[in-house]
């Protein structure tokens, strides 16, 4: 587990659960969090760095998307504000990994953006869907960085349930924010160049799948797909931590279980024969 400042008033945690991560904005002695960790060590954790070292109040809690891996700390504030999209409902019931004790019913809803003042920072809450559909970016231009959740996982994508062709308009819209730092719901912080990255894997993934579907028949099919190497899908110099082929090896699984790929395959058949 580990925090890093990140400027005036903005404070980053990295829990050990899925490397989850959750954004600290204060305003004084009072805290906004953007997500809150992935297990109940890690957000107890969380707590004590706020509250018991540094003195402070956690009095409102934003989720980017409402998977349990980003709210385990919901329920150790029970007197904050809770925020989130009005679809969020929706993903916490849709997901691989359902943690019903970190269900917590959001005091705040909103539809397409909303823009709450905090301290010295404006938090510009965008709807965003992508990974899941009430997935929220949370722009902060005054820090000049953004919160994407899920919409990118390091340097790639992970596409479970999702539609590639939603993540990639995703990112593209996190790209017209302009910022520097960017803040993923996984591993950390990045450079404004890792949402460029993850279009790239995004990219070369699908063609990959779409080389083998149109190549290969039956169950060769399946055998090459879970051999794509993550290497063949990077942008060039991005080497792959451990959390990136991990969470690549569950892309494969996904494409052969959901068929992901198989309308852009007939697409691309479709139109060379046109």
């Amino acid at each position: 587990m580990r925090f890093e400042s990140l400027g005036s008033d903005v404070l980053m945690f990295v829990g050990d659960d899925y490397e989850s991560v959750a954004t600290a904005f204060l305003d004084g002695d009072d805290v906004l969090l953007v997500d809150s960790l992935s297990s109940a060590d890690d957000a107890k954790w969380m707590r004590r760095v706020l509250c018991d070292d540094l003195g402070k109040t956690v009095r409102a809690i934003a989720a980017t998307h409402y998977m349990s891996d980003h709210m385990a700390g919901l329920s150790l504030f029970p007197d904050a504000l809770t925020l989130a999209h009005r679809h969020h409902r929706h993903t916490f019931l849709s997901q691989n990994r359902r943690v019903d004790d970190f269900y917590r019913e959001p005091k705040l809803v909103f539809d397409s953006a909303m823009t709450l003042r905090w301290g010295a920072h404006e938090l510009r809450f965008v709807h965003n869907p992508g990974k899941t559909m009430d997935h929220v970016s949370v722009d902060v231009p005054t820090a000049d960085l953004v919160c994407v959740g899920d919409n990118i996982v390091g340097n790639i994508v992970y596409l479970s349930k999702a539609d590639p062709a939603l993540i990639r308009a995703a990112i593209g819209r996190i790209r017209q924010f302009g910022r520097s730092t960017v803040i993923g719901g996984h591993l950390g912080r990045f450079p404004a160049t890792v949402l460029d990255n993850a279009i790239h894997y995004l990219d070369r993934l699908r063609d990959q799948v779409i080389r083998i579907r149109n190549e290969a028949a039956g169950q060769d099919i399946e055998r090459r797909l879970a051999a794509i190497a993550i290497e063949a899908c990077l942008a060039p110099q991005v080497e792959p931590t451990a959390f990136e082929r991990d969470w690549h090896q569950r892309n494969l699984e996904v494409i052969v279980a959901q068929s992901v790929f198989e309308l852009d395959t007939a697409m691309a058949s479709r139109e060379r024969c046109a």
